[in-house]
């Protein structure tokens, strides 16, 4: 029951200075921690522990949509992709019965409950996912709380997901897939998604169509792991603690491949492998500068005694003392 720590690659081309000094642990207990380093002694087995204070912390949790019906085609042929059939692809039966299992194990395991903030990228299969997987319990109507999602929406067959009792869901651009090219990962106009998704905040995205998507453009592997750099930074200056992002695959494959790289393989090749769909994968980012310089909330000064305050090893009971 451990901590892995994982620092990212200084001498990687798509990280800043200042995203250089935060970096990634996988998630197990919060109580020890593994340090990644390319020492000999710990390649074969022989390891360290570290602490990190609380307020340089954060807790992530990636998920990957559910199954949509491009990721059915796109296996087949690849080059479904390609086609307008797939525009904005929605989740599949299968995808739904996805959904459902995961947002058991949340329950399940108290996760949920211990959210602050649940990001979502701005594309029909993500939100599905997020609002199926994090939402609240049933709907009822006269409640004033807008739903996470309508009844029926979009044609899903899906009965409304009240916010009720749910943490914040927040749209977020920068958490995409691969921009351009594939119809599947353009979005609808924020327009059309609202009165689908009351409750989701789209308050950060800019524009009400999508202008970010070129037909005949596509976004470079490079481009996206400096898009999720980006994205990584912004987090940080978020002040939520416990955050649950849900993307997809090319985006999380790119944006963890950044870290990982001054490891043991085996800890770079669980970090940076692709999502399975529907796959929650939980991770500690840990800020080494001195952005999270502020203290933890949890934090207790203590009384401070009058006088000299020594350790318990250099006091002597009153009885003990001779007198003189």
């Amino acid at each position: 029951m451990q901590f892995i720590t994982i620092s990212p690659s200084c001498s990687s081309p798509f990280i800043n200075h200042s995203f250089s000094s935060i970096s990634f642990r996988s998630i197990r207990p919060r109580l020890s921690s593994i340090r990644c380093s390319s020492t000999s002694s710990e390649m074969e087995g022989t390891t360290s522990t570290g602490m990190y204070p609380l307020q340089r912390c954060k807790t992530l949790h990636f998920v990957r949509h559910a199954q949509g019906i491009h990721n059915v085609a796109g296996e087949k042929d690849f080059s479904a992709y390609m086609s307008y059939d797939y525009f904005d692809a929605h989740l599949t039966d299968l995808g739904w019965s996805q959904v459902d299992n995961l947002r058991m194990h949340v329950q399940r395991t108290g996760l949920v409950k211990e959210l602050d903030l649940v990001i979502t990228s701005p594309l029909l299969r993500t939100m599905q996912t997020a609002v199926g997987v994090f939402g609240g319990e049933g709907y009822t109507d006269g409640i004033s709380a807008p739903p996470l999602m309508v009844q029926n929406a979009f044609n899903s067959g899906r009965p409304a997901v009240s916010s009720l009792g749910s943490p914040p869901f927040l749209a977020v651009e920068s958490c995409r897939e691969h921009l351009g090219e594939h119809p599947c990962d353009k979005r609808r106009s924020i327009t059309e998604y609202h009165p689908a998704f009351p409750a989701i905040n789209f308050s950060l995205i800019e524009n009400d169509e999508d202008v970010l998507w070129k037909p005949d453009v596509r976004e470079k592997n490079e481009e996206v792991a400096a898009r999720g750099a980006k994205f990584i930074n912004w987090l940080w200056t978020r002040e939520e603690k416990e955050i649950a992002i849900v993307s997809h695959s090319g985006f999380l494959y790119h944006m963890l491949s950044n870290f990982g790289q001054d490891c043991h393989p085996s800890i770079q090749e669980d970090m940076c492998k692709h999502f399975a769909n529907c796959e929650l994968r939980s991770v500690v980012l840990v800020d080494r500068s001195m952005i999270g310089a502020a203290a933890s909330s949890t934090n207790y000064p203590g009384k401070i005694p009058s006088g000299l305050d020594k350790p318990s090893d250099q006091s002597q009971p009153q009885s003990d003392k001779i007198s003189v």
